[in-house]
Parts: C-alpha cells; structure tokens; sequence
C-alpha cells in the first residue's frame, strides 16, 4: 500500500533527497518550502506535491494540516543557520534576534507541525527530524535548538510510542551538496571536518536519506525516542 509522506523543507539538500527516496518507493510525497518559485520547480522536478508553507507560522501549518488525510511519515528537515541580526539593532536586542531565529527555524518548526499533524499519524507511523552534530560540539544557537530538539523528541516518542508512532532524530555530521554553509565553506574547514571521521569521507544527503527512509521502515519498529549519529565517526556518545 502507498504511503503518505509529508517533509518540511523538502525542496533542496537533505530534504529533498528524503522526499526522492521515498518518491522511489511509490510513496505520495507532499514538500514544503517557503519560496513558491523554489516548491513549484522542486514539485516538478522530483512528482512530489509542492506545498508553499513556512513551517515557523501556526497559521500556515494548521492551514497545511487542513489539506492532509492519513499521514504515514512526517519527516521535519527544514532548519538552518539563524538569520544575521540588523546592524541597527543593540547588542544585546541583536543576540536576542539571532537566537529567536535558531529556535524558530531549527525547533519550532517541527514542534508545530507535528502538533499540527499528529492526530492524522496512523498506527505504525514515523515522525523523523533532522538534528545536528552541532547539538554536541561548539554549535551556538543553532547547536543548542539542535539538542532541544533532540529533549522534544523524546517526550513526543513517550506521547506517541503508545499509538503506535515512532519518533527519532537524525543527527547529522557534515554533509556534503547542501548550501547549508551558505557559499561560506572554506578548502581548509573541508578538509578539518572530513579528517575528523573515521572513514575520511564527507557525509552525503543519501546517507540521511537512507537513514531516514530506515527508520520508517518495519525493521524500525522498536527505535523510538532515540537520536542517531550518522556522522562516519566524527562524534561517538560516551
């Protein structure tokens, strides 16, 4: 039977290349972005249903939810680096604003739409989202609204679990072919964060994609709650 897959974020990097895998699999894939030019193109070129929506907004998520039935999968990838603060704002307003825009873009997102979504999850379904190695080493704002993400998921796996909802996040290392870096990757930081895995290789988005499209397989049925380290070695826990 098809499934029904919902990925916010799904227009480019990592979330894109969950919504092809699944795509793969004959799922019905619907893909969120904030950029109708960017969804539109996206949608088209991969079959997915493009949906503009910017997964930070109640209204424009309980507006997204209004147009699903049964939901299988919600996969929440959308996130990213904070946006840079005004010059004309305080030091301290300008701290305030860059850390509002981590936990906006890289926590609240998936908090509200999966509150949005999570009465339309069938029995054997899977929420994933998409963290960072950042949580645990040197990562600012945006590694700290990767590890509340990482405390969000545990208390809705304990919330869902007994529905029959599985929920994890993936935490990856670094990942080569995103603009998650924003053109700002230097050779040299390359080269350093490519040496710190054990396999010397950089991460790709089909690493994660195949991760996630595991996680919401039948094999995973009993993996929940949990964050997976997909980072060729880079962090190990302790």
């Amino acid at each position: 039977m098809s499934r029904t897959v919902l990925i916010t974020g799904g227009t480019s990097g990592i979330g894109r290349a969950i919504a092809e895998a699944f795509i793969a699999d004959q799922a019905e894939v619907f893909i969120t972005g904030r950029h109708p030019d960017t969804v539109e193109r996206t949608a088209k070129e991969t079959g997915a249903h493009g949906v503009v929506c910017d997964a930070g907004s109640p209204e424009r998520v309980a507006a997204l939810a209004d147009r699903l039935g049964e939901l299988d999968v919600l996969v929440n990838a959308a996130g990213g680096l904070p946006e840079a603060a005004s010059d004309d704002l305080a030091p301290l307003d300008g701290l305030l604003a860059q850390w509002h825009s981590s936990l906006s873009q890289n926590l609240l997102t998936a908090v509200l739409t999966t509150a949005s979504v999570q009465e339309k999850l069938t029995g054997g379904g899977s929420v994933i989202s998409i963290g960072s190695i950042g949580a645990e080493r040197r990562g600012g704002s945006y590694g700290a609204a990767k590890a509340a993400l990482a405390a969000w998921n545990a208390s809705t796996s304990a919330e869902l679990a007994p529905k029959g909802v599985t929920c994890n996040v993936i935490s990856a290392g670094f990942i080569a072919g995103t603009n998650f870096f924003q053109g700002r990757m230097t050779d040299e930081r390359r080269g350093a964060l490519v040496a710190e895995t054990h396999n010397k290789r950089a991460g790709t988005v089909e690493d994660i994609a195949q991760t996630a499209f595991f996680l919401a397989s039948p094999g995973a049925r009993h993996i929940t709650g949990q964050t997976i380290h997909v980072n060729g070695g880079a962090f190990t826990t302790r």
